[in-house]
């Protein structure tokens, strides 16, 4: 299994407005994407309100690339939401089972 993690910053001013998409949109749809076994969403805090993440954990690779194409590497975002964030980060690990 693939873990992913997805780190979101936003724009100054535009946390509210970035809250609404991730908690509407995002996880939803994050939760209803074939091929991902579990879905971690964190939502910013006090102490780093523009902060936002996912880590998510897919099936295989395949799973991912067919959810976001060859380059899964980079860090894809909806077109809705281009305009509300400042920086994004992408990382991949091999999920270990305990």
């Amino acid at each position: 299994m693939i873990m992913r993690i997805f780190q979101v910053t936003t724009h100054p001013g535009k946390e509210g407005e970035f809250s609404r998409f991730f908690h509407d949109t995002a996880i939803p749809l994050m939760r209803n994407t074939e091929g991902i076994v579990d879905v971690l969403p964190g939502a910013a805090r006090p102490d780093s309100p523009q902060e936002f993440s996912f880590v998510m954990i897919w099936r295989d690779l395949d799973s991912l690339r067919a959810f976001v194409g060859e380059d899964y590497t980079s860090p894809h975002i909806a077109p809705d939401e281009a305009e509300l964030v400042a920086a994004r980060q992408i990382r991949h690990y091999d999920l270990v089972v305990i």
